[in-house]
């Protein structure tokens, strides 16, 4: 055993001795920072149709394409289309159709002008006005199509990606209403030393508060697992002996603080080659 190791070394030889958790099935919402444990797929396209990127208008791009602010092109707005609506009519040569964000881009149009860019010649706007517009459009200009995110039946989160709180939003777009993953591991936290006291006591002459255990469990709580801090442990090789192997019958790991230099006092390495294996004594930081 090298007497020095990198970081990443260290990181690698940990990681040889673990294996994936079982799985348990967690509501979405549940889901944030947790790792997908198999791939999750949409049950419908994302979006399921073309819809307006933004408010404006829509129309064919054809009818603007000699559009300029010296001869802007004058349209009817015929119809106003909102979220959550449809327009199913046709859009006939000189008119166009109101439309908001998020509304479906109706069958007769292939293009939205933003709202801003659009000048009322008569009226507000709204069904019955006429505007103008200087430009072209561009086709399917402004339009987020069908299926522009997702497919149906395709895979949105690959198994081992972790969830973020958007995933948990798009998740739940694609029908996706339980994950399975991996439950989170329980971490034991061993603070060892005969100086040491909880929080809750005020020290006497030599002791002090034990810090690195709150530390350490709100890390592993960081990363997703469950940490329990366990009673301080005296410096004492067989009192160490005892905790590490009832804590590893129950526990997915171990973290112990303290004890580890090769002080009269320091138990830690004996405590594991007497109990298990010693793979690493120090890492290069």
């Amino acid at each position: 055993m090298p007497e020095m190791i990198s970081v990443e070394q260290a990181r690698d030889l940990v990681l040889s001795h673990v294996s994936q958790l079982p799985a348990e099935t967690v509501p979405v919402l549940d889901a944030a920072g947790r790792v997908a444990a198999v791939d999750l797929k949409s049950d419908i396209d994302i979006s399921p149709f073309a819809h307006a990127a933004m408010d404006g208008f829509a129309m064919r791009a054809a009818q603007l394409q000699s559009a300029s602010p010296e001869s802007p092109v004058e349209l009817d707005v015929i119809a106003e289309v909102a979220a959550g609506d449809t327009f199913e009519g046709d859009i006939p040569e000189g008119a166009c159709v109101r439309i908001m964000t998020g509304a479906p881009l109706p069958a007769a149009a292939d293009a939205v002008v933003k709202y801003e860019i659009v000048r009322n010649v008569e009226g507000d706007g709204r069904p019955g006005s006429r505007v103008a517009f200087e430009a072209p459009a561009t086709l399917r200009g402004n339009v987020r199509e069908a299926g522009e995110e997702a497919r149906a039946g395709e895979a949105v989160v690959r198994a081992g990606e972790v969830i973020n709180a958007a995933g948990v939003g798009f998740l739940a777009g694609c029908g996706v209403t339980e994950v399975p993953t991996p439950r989170r591991p329980r971490v034991a936290i061993i603070s060892i030393g005969s100086e040491l006291v909880p929080p809750t006591h005020v020290p006497t002459a030599g002791k002090i508060r034990n810090s690195n255990g709150y530390a350490l469990a709100a890390a592993a709580r960081a990363a997703g697992a469950l940490p329990t801090m366990l009673p301080i442990v005296e410096d004492s090789l067989e009192a160490l002996k005892v905790a590490v192997l009832e804590a590893v019958r129950e526990y997915d790991f171990v973290v112990t603080s303290g004890g580890a230099s090769d002080g009269d006092f320091d138990f830690i390495k004996p405590c594991v080659e007497q109990t298990g294996e010693l793979l690493m004594t120090r890492v290069n930081m």
